[in-house]
């Protein structure tokens, strides 16, 4: 079964003065309102997120939430979940894309947990995760694990 997440993106302003603004807001029903931009490099607001971001959040955020569900049914014990996540726009034959995501989470574990586990569980969460099925760029996986 299909379900869809409806939301509204807004922008006003005038693309004939230079420069023109690239602030919008995407909102949806009961969600809290996410001021959007452009990155700076395309004379966008630095203070918002941009597509860049938000694509690298997308996917950290599945990627994580795939992972936690799949350490929580096999029993693996997860005290703690820092990303750092770079997501990397370049230009290629003259088309720009999101070319990588690179996903460097810091995961703490309970003391005397297999690390080799916890990074088997990290990289099948990624076979799992709609988001990163549902986008063509390269993912790099560079899971850090901690005890304690």
């Amino acid at each position: 079964m299909a379900h869809q997440y409806p939301l509204t993106l807004a922008w006003s302003g005038n693309t004939l003065t230079e420069p023109y603004g690239r602030d919008a807001v995407a909102s949806a029903t009961g969600k809290t309102d996410i001021p959007v931009s452009s990155a700076e490099e395309y004379a966008g607001n630095g203070l918002r997120w941009n597509p860049e971001d938000l694509l690298g959040s997308a996917l950290a955020t599945c990627h994580m939430l795939t992972f936690l569900a799949l350490c929580a049914k096999v029993r693996v014990e997860v005290l703690g979940y820092e990303e750092s996540a770079v997501s990397v726009l370049d230009t290629l034959e003259k088309v720009t894309s999101v070319t990588e995501i690179h996903l460097n989470p810091t995961i703490q574990v309970a003391p005397g947990t297999s690390a080799e586990k916890v990074v088997e569980l990290f990289e099948k969460a990624h076979k799992y995760c709609f988001v990163a099925n549902s986008i063509k760029s390269k993912v790099v996986m560079n899971p850090r694990v901690v005890e304690g």
